[in-house]
């Protein structure tokens, strides 16, 4: 009855039953409550908040670090409510400051009901991971704040992914010598932003058989559109779809428009619309109704 009076869980204990499974865990991005519903009703078993969709949605603009840390967290909490009990991966941006910053950013992320976080090296403000003119701080910086987060968190089972966007910047061996000391400084799961070719990708896994690794199948980015299986056979443990949804919602946003503007009524798009019933089932208003009756005056 609800997910307005759902029970409470561990999400991160869901989650990393789902990371050790036998599949690679797929996670479309969610960029609003709404979107999260979606990605539920379609069978997946994991959300991820993205902050590119995060800063598209609550903004209009491109993700450079535009949101603030309690913007980010609350729009964490959003979606994670809105699918509960799913677990979410939350983007953490670079954890919004030194490692005292860290500290309180994961206690935050942890009390809005995420079930993990991502953290990365770029230097703030951060811009999106398949972005031009990207700066990384120094490797120790990020040493120092993987271990306050391991050390903030509330649950040991709050996961903690660590990824570093120094490809970009300083090559792939340094990428992958920074994921080492990420993971020797207690991250849960590694993510090594944008790798350019298949050949990259595999020496990723080939490096790290021994830790989780999340790929990020960002739609249009410049890693590799890799198919199921061969994701799979390299042994990553976490996929990620950060933009489909919000490339595909804009896609039908601007064609519903446009045919509004040209007909002067919106009759002629009609068909391509969920009818508004089946919308109100959808967001769940027979729940509501059934709540106001069971906790109606007497």
């Amino acid at each position: 009855m609800g997910k307005l009076i759902s029970p409470a869980s561990n999400p991160g204990t869901r989650l990393r039953e789902l990371i050790s499974g036998s599949e690679p865990l797929l996670a479309p991005g969610a960029f609003d409550g709404l979107s999260a519903r979606l990605i539920e009703e379609a069978g997946f078993e994991c959300v991820y908040m993205t902050g590119f969709g995060a800063a598209a949605s609550v903004l209009g603009r491109p993700d450079v670090g535009l949101l603030t840390m309690t913007e980010m967290v609350e729009h964490a909490r959003q979606i994670a409510q809105a699918v509960t009990p799913l677990p979410v991966i939350a983007d953490a941006d670079t954890g919004y400051g030194n490692p005292i910053s860290v500290i309180r950013t994961i206690q935050q992320y942890e009390l809005a009901g995420v079930a993990g976080i991502h953290i990365e090296d770029q230097v703030a403000p951060k811009k999106c991971g398949h972005m031009a003119g990207k700066e990384v701080i120094p490797r120790s910086d990020m040493v120092g704040k993987i271990e306050a987060a391991v050390a903030a968190r509330k649950s040991s089972d709050f996961v903690i992914i660590a990824r570093t966007d120094a490809r970009a910047v300083e090559g792939l061996d340094s990428a992958i010598d920074r994921a080492k000391a990420y993971r020797d400084a207690g991250a849960d799961a590694l993510f090594i932003e944008a790798p350019e070719g298949v050949k990259e990708i595999e020496r990723v896994a080939e490096t790290f058989p021994d830790v989780p690794l999340l790929y990020n199948w960002a739609e249009g980015g410049k890693t590799p559109p890799l198919e199921y299986d061969q994701i799979k056979s390299l042994g990553f443990r976490i996929v990620i779809f950060p933009v489909g949804a919000l490339l595909a919602a804009t896609m039908a946003i601007r064609e519903e428009l446009k045919s509004l503007r040209e007909h002067k009524t919106p009759i002629k798009a009609l068909d391509r619309m969920v009818p508004f019933s089946e919308f109100l089932n959808f967001v769940g208003l027979p729940d509501i109704s059934e709540l106001e009756q069971r906790f109606k005056s007497r």
